[in-house]
């Protein structure tokens, strides 16, 4: 099969939408949910006149809540899903439903009501979704029933007969956790159709669902325990080098991320089978997927992990357009956009011509941060009059300060810049950065929903580099002033979006 590389925007129509965690979401319990305020949200899009909601990564993380350092790069984060929905289905007492406390415990429950009530369709589609995604979800409920069991130890710090995966080990671990197993996979079954449910209900209200993927993978984690000959590992299975990135914009000594890098030769031997599986369940969740991270793909920032810091890394040729051209191949197609992929390429930082090229072979539209575009001159990358159509246009994204708050932050002289430049001193931020960007030649304009309800300083989602109060932040629909959905769809008009 022959590809075509050289590809048209895929981004064509004129669009607006938010960026909004799920977490993020409203509601009585510790974090946001799929269930009703979720539709809810979508509802509140549709009246805005906006059509794409993008997330953060969804799967399981870790203690730290970053969406970014995954249990799993394949499995949901079943701290997502709804109990209001399990009992609107029959399969939980509608009393177990009422707050999220002892979530897991009420999730037990629900699999034996499943087991004793559910119909044959639904104990059917239970079946055929642990067939369809045999590829991850064996090793990961295995992972997390061999976890639970281990204190929630990294495997490396398992016995080494479980961290190296010896056949006896893993047979008997198998048939000994084999409860805990089914408990597993029946979550990630919920999950998955709480998702694609919500999916669905967006879908037909004119909303597109845009993911988040990260281009590596927390080393804690399902696929590294499982494929340690994709990642560069010592024999005890802790990483010898590490990802991250040089000194930047967000800190002096770098980003050191720990995550383990992969052996991409070895990679290219598989024909990339383990991303192409990644991409297959991205593209079933999503109608278009951000990369984290793209750059990488074309050079890397290597450290070695005994570093403290990301300052003595080095650069190092990632897999460039063989991975993309592989993804373009895989049969059965990965999505109905299989010509293309609907790839938002996150060329943010270091950016090279390499990079740039890479992006524009396959037509991927890049990232447009306007915080980023007046500490310059009139060349800046990310001022309007500088975007290109086949780009997405933000205000900030999860790891920028409310646009508010970095607008109140600028120096005196850098306020004058921005206000200058917007021609318009009597609309107040962030209604004027998030003006520019509707007004802007970018196909899409998408901005965090702290922007839409123009929140100030202490409503951050992320400060990078920063472990603590990360993550966290939600938001209530009393925030919603009176008039914003009328306000935000006659600007969608009006920029014919």
């Amino acid at each position: 099969m022959s590809v075509c590389t050289k590809q048209q925007p895929i981004f064509e129509k004129r669009q607006a939408g938010v960026i909004l965690h799920p977490t993020s979401l409203p509601g009585p319990n510790g974090q946001g949910e799929l269930g009703p305020e979720a539709y809810h949200f979508v509802d509140f899009l549709n009246d805005c006149g906006l059509s794409v909601w993008q997330v953060l990564p969804m799967n399981p993380t870790h203690e730290d809540r970053s969406p970014y350092m995954n249990l799993s790069v394949f499995a949901g984060n079943t701290d997502f899903i709804s109990l209001t929905l399990l009992a609107e289905w029959g399969w939980l007492p509608a009393n177990e439903a009422l707050t999220d406390a002892g979530k897991r415990q009420k999730l037990v429950i629900a699999r034996q009501q499943f087991l004793q009530q559910a119909s044959t369709n639904d104990k059917t589609a239970l079946q055929q979704f642990i067939n369809q995604h045999q590829y991850w979800l064996a090793d990961y409920a295995l992972f997390q029933a061999i976890k639970n069991t281990q204190g929630n130890k990294s495997w490396v710090d398992w016995p080494v007969v479980l961290r190296d995966r010896e056949a006896g080990a893993i047979r008997a671990a198998t048939h000994q956790l084999q409860d805990a197993i089914e408990q597993i996979n029946f979550e990630q079954f919920v999950f998955f159709k709480q998702w694609l449910d919500l999916k669905q209900y967006a879908n037909d209200h004119n909303v597109k669902m845009v993911g988040d993927m990260p281009i590596f993978v927390a080393h804690d984690s399902a696929e590294v325990w499982k494929h340690r000959k994709y990642f560069d590992l010592n024999a005890d299975g802790s990483p010898r080098t590490i990802a991250g990135v040089p000194p930047d914009y967000f800190s002096a000594t770098g980003q050191r991320w720990g995550n383990p890098l992969y052996l991409w030769e070895r990679m290219k031997e598989a024909g990339y089978q383990w991303w192409i599986e990644r991409c297959r369940v991205g593209f079933a969740l999503y109608d278009a997927i951000r990369i984290d991270h793209f750059r990488g793909f074309e050079s890397f920032w290597e450290i070695d992990a005994k570093e403290k810091t990301a300052e003595n890394g080095h650069w190092v040729k990632g897999p460039g357009a063989t991975l993309f051209k592989a993804l373009l191949q895989s049969q059965p197609p990965l999505s109905s956009h299989q010509q293309q992929l609907a790839f938002i390429a996150e060329d943010l930082g270091i950016i090279t011509e390499e990079v740039n090229a890479l992006r524009q072979e396959f037509g991927w539209p890049g990232m447009k941060i306007l915080q980023f575009a007046f500490d310059g001159d009139a060349t800046n990358a990310y001022l309007p009059h500088n975007a290109e159509q086949n780009s997405v246009m933000y205000t900030g994204t999860h790891d920028n300060d409310t646009t508010l708050s970095w607008y109140e932050q600028l120096p005196e002289h850098e306020k004058k810049q921005v206000m200058a430049y917007l021609a318009d001193t009597s609309e107040a931020m962030p209604w004027a950065l998030i003006r520019s960007a509707l007004a802007s030649v970018s196909n899409w304009a998408l901005f965090p929903m702290q922007d839409l309800l123009s929140l100030g300083q202490g409503h951050r989602m992320n400060t990078p580099g920063v472990t603590a109060d990360n993550w966290r932040w939600r938001f209530q629909w009393d925030q919603v002033v009176p008039g914003i959905p009328s306000k935000i769809k006659s600007m969608t008009k009006l920029y014919g979006r």
